[in-house]
């Protein structure tokens, strides 16, 4: 069987982009490092919390350890497929090589978002797993499978809300030469989402989930283990999700209009 050409794209990048992490195999043990750094932060960030009280805003000790795994987690793979795509494609706006993507037969947003893979940063894929699967095995709750695939679909529909904004983010290079500290911007903003939104104040809290969408990637899915699936929850994570990838595809194309290639 065939498959389309998007697909048959995305293979032969993840192809070539483990052929080219697997040179320089001393960075699972860099990346493993600063993975633990930062968890053994978070967990001491966690443990100074819960010395002066039981309970933060309603979430116990074990249901933060599993917003924590979840964020590690998510973070994980933003930094594996879609956060290196995005600064390549600033870049390549900037110095005006985009034009060997337009040359192509196949969609040039498909191409410039699969181009890069970081396959060490699984790394942080496995430490949050491991750190959810240890906060669920405390919290003692029977899963199911209504559980599961409710978390499988936030997490998924959360993923899609933060590859639009970051695509967003970065077709503002068509306009903004510095479009790059958006990005480092917005990765500063993801770090507030180790914690529940609902630990934030209002106006916060409404930033993390409509302007730049932790809520759905982090704490959503994290709550689908703590309290009853919501349906409610899910209709309106693929309602701004598609909002988000229209304003995505719309600002796309509205730059590929503006951007003048090398030859200009």
């Amino acid at each position: 069987m065939r498959l389309p050409g998007s697909l048959r794209v995305a293979r032969e990048y993840l192809r070539l982009g483990l052929l080219n992490e697997l040179q320089y195999r001393v960075n699972f043990f860099v990346q493993l490092g600063q993975s633990l750094i930062a968890v053994g932060t978070g967990l001491l960030a966690l443990s100074l919390v819960f010395q002066q009280t039981d309970q933060l805003a309603g979430w116990s000790r074990d249901a933060l350890l599993a917003v924590m795994g979840v964020h590690v987690l998510v973070g994980g793979l933003v930094q594996m497929l879609i956060q290196p795509n995005m600064a390549r494609l600033v870049e390549d706006v900037r110095q005006g090589s985009l034009d060997h993507l337009l040359c192509k037969p196949e969609d040039a947003q498909v191409l410039a978002s699969l181009r890069e893979f970081r396959l060490w940063q699984g790394v942080d894929l496995l430490v949050g797993g491991g750190l959810l699967g240890f906060a669920l095995s405390r919290m003692g709750g029977a899963l199911g499978p209504t559980r599961l695939l409710a978390f499988a679909a936030l997490l998924i529909l959360g993923l899609s809300m933060i590859y639009a904004v970051w695509l967003i983010l970065a077709c503002s290079a068509f306009w903004i030469v510095r479009s790059g500290d958006m990005l480092e911007m917005f990765s500063s903003v993801y770090q507030a989402g180790r914690w529940p939104v609902t630990v934030y104040p209002g106006w916060l809290r409404n930033l993390l989930t409509f302007i730049v969408p932790v809520a759905f990637a982090v704490t959503l899915p994290a709550q689908a283990f703590t309290g009853p699936p919501s349906a409610a929850r899910l209709v309106l994570a693929g309602w701004l999700a598609t909002i988000l990838w229209l304003l995505a595809r719309a600002m796309w194309q509205a730059g590929l209009r503006r951007y003048s290639g090398a030859s200009a």
